[in-house]
């Protein structure tokens, strides 16, 4: 089935919502679904692995800083989805890099990493150039990188499989680099060792988000139906609340 962007947004922000996402947070996670899937890098295929677990985010420690100076970080974010926690990261890294030319922040124990393409690229747009990079798996591993420059409106996203062990302290570790000084720039497609290399250039991404305006967002029924059914929960709450108000008068 086919929906539009707006109809796809309002229900995402109901799902979270339902699911104790902070204010700004439900709202964060909703852009970075969506920016991924209109932009032709599986928003949606994503969010159908992550949802079965994102009830348990609220139960979460919020992320913590373990470590930090003028132009680096390190952040724990306890094992939660990057949908609730790595715009803060972002930020972090965008203030430090503003404040000092460059920084790096590395996140440790964060799942469903390419969800920060969004926050790298509200970054660029705000005259910073950024990168990331993280590895996903346990028996093959894969190496992904995104990378945006000053002042450009669309990223670089590259994917490979590599040969490299995996690495128990590295897991599900993500590092941004930021520079208000140098344009960054990343790609996976010489690393030695990789295999079925994927690089998808800026002006791509750019041509896939031209293509779904035109056609609207394609969804699985199921995971449609799922997210409104999470969704409904939030209604479900405000109708309880509306009447214990109204009772209370």
């Amino acid at each position: 089935m086919h929906i539009s962007m707006t109809e796809l947004k309002a229900a995402l922000r109901r799902c979270f919502e339902a699911t104790a996402y902070y204010v700004g947070n439900y709202e964060d996670a909703a852009n970075m679904i969506l920016w991924l899937e209109k932009h032709g890098l599986d928003g949606l295929k994503e969010l159908q692995s992550a949802l079965p677990y994102i009830r348990d985010d609220s139960d979460k420690p919020l992320s913590t800083v373990i470590y930090e100076d003028s132009t680096a970080a390190v952040i724990d974010s306890h094992n939660r989805s990057a949908l609730n926690c790595i715009a803060a990261s972002v930020d972090l890294a965008h203030a430090k890099a503003l404040e000092n030319g460059i920084a790096t922040v590395t996140v440790h124990n964060c799942h469903n990493r390419i969800f920060i393409l969004k926050a790298l690229t509200d970054c660029g747009r705000r005259g910073i150039s950024v990168t990331a990079y993280w590895q996903n798996g346990s028996q093959t591993i894969t190496e992904h990188t995104a990378a945006i420059k000053a002042g450009e409106r669309y990223p670089s996203y590259s994917e490979a499989e590599t040969n490299l062990a995996t690495q128990i302290d590295d897991k599900q570790a993500l590092t941004i680099i930021c520079s208000s000084r140098v344009n960054l720039a990343s790609s996976l497609q010489q690393s030695q060792g990789n295999r079925k290399a994927r690089h998808i250039s800026a002006e791509q991404i750019r041509l896939n988000k031209e293509q779904s305006v035109d056609d609207g967002i394609a969804i699985d029924t199921e995971l449609w139906a799922e997210i409104n059914r999470i969704g409904d929960g939030i209604l479900v709450a405000n109708t309880e609340r509306s009447r214990q108000g109204a009772g209370g008068r």
